[in-house]
């Protein structure tokens, strides 16, 4: 019951979420797509803010995977039924490629246990490099004064690992817990991640590119019609959400790049002064007693960064 009434609330908060954006085209029809954006983006933030309310009113567990996934199968629909007859037969076969390797993607990358309360089907996806110790590092810890796993982070005997708060386990390599599909983004699955991000940004270019397509050809052609209109706004409003998904994509794909170039993860730029690898260690002058620890300052300049300055060993 638990898994249908998660489904069924994010499916009907997708809808809800869409149709409000349908309503932007159709209350400022003569306003330009780049001044609807703003409008749309407050709409979309609003409903949302508005489900999730409802949501903990009725004590149904959220699922923002599902939620990512009722999104890209609603735009896929929109295609189909609607944008589709614009579009040349050889772009069609992109999109229709590009949208079922999303999926295919997001079936990798999800969380198997996240997904087994919303939805069980979806049970084999990416490790993103979750440690297990074995009994003697386990007794090693212990002997180093570290009663759990998640305070030896520091440890020279766990480089790399750290500790994810929302899926209480450790994980290698780990960059940053993703809530949209509900697992963590750690070595062994962040290629898998850096590739879906980049396939979200070209799908929703190339379906505002066909949405395009569509407008013009309907404007062009001057249809007429309570049904026309209806399906003009929602090619319209879907269009919005694809460009308000690729402005923040974009950035956070950037973001990617940027500590790719660095090796560093997004937890340790948050987390800079927390981990032994960025401490200088200043040796003690002579007549000195003290040596001086300094933290390293965060990497600003790509050149250095490919020098080795900031680069870190280990992956």
């Amino acid at each position: 019951m638990e898994i249908l009434s998660s489904a069924i609330f994010s499916s009907i908060l997708v809808v809800s979420s869409q149709l409000a954006l349908a309503m932007v085209p159709h209350f400022f029809p003569s306003f330009s797509l780049v001044s609807m954006l703003p409008i749309a983006g407050v709409v979309f933030v609003a409903t949302v803010v508005i489900g999730r309310w409802c949501r903990r009113l009725l004590g149904v567990p959220a699922s923002a995977p599902a939620f990512v996934l009722f999104n890209v199968f609603f735009l896929w629909g929109v295609y189909i039924c609607i944008i589709r007859q614009a579009v040349p037969s050889l772009l069609d076969a992109i999109l229709n490629a590009e949208c079922a390797l999303l999926l295919f993607g997001l079936y990798r990358l999800l969380h198997p246990h996240k997904f087994l309360s919303p939805f069980s089907f979806m049970i084999f996806s990416s490790d993103p490099g979750m440690v297990s110790y074995d009994s003697s590092h386990s007794t090693e810890a212990r002997c180093n004064g570290f009663s759990d796993f998640s305070q030896c982070e520091n440890s020279s005997l766990f480089p790399r690992v750290r500790y994810c708060t929302s899926c209480k386990t450790n994980i290698r390599g780990f960059d940053h817990h993703c809530p949209a599909l509900g697992n963590c983004i750690g070595q062994k699955n962040h290629r898998l991640f850096m590739v879906l991000l980049t396939g979200f940004v070209i799908a929703e270019s190339s379906y505002t590119m066909c949405s395009t397509r569509y407008i013009t050809r309907f404007l062009n052609t001057s249809r007429v019609g309570l049904e026309a209109n209806l399906s003009l706004n929602m090619v319209i409003s879907t269009m919005l959400f694809s460009i308000l998904q690729v402005l923040w994509q974009v950035v956070f794909l950037m973001w990617h790049l940027y500590c790719i170039c660095f090796n560093i993860k997004t937890e340790e730029w948050i987390n800079w002064r927390k981990y032994p690898e960025f401490q200088l260690n200043i040796q003690a002058q002579q007549g000195s007693a003290f040596s001086e620890i300094r933290t390293r300052p965060r990497p600003r300049c790509y050149l250095r960064g490919l020098s080795g300055d900031f680069v870190l060993g280990g992956k």
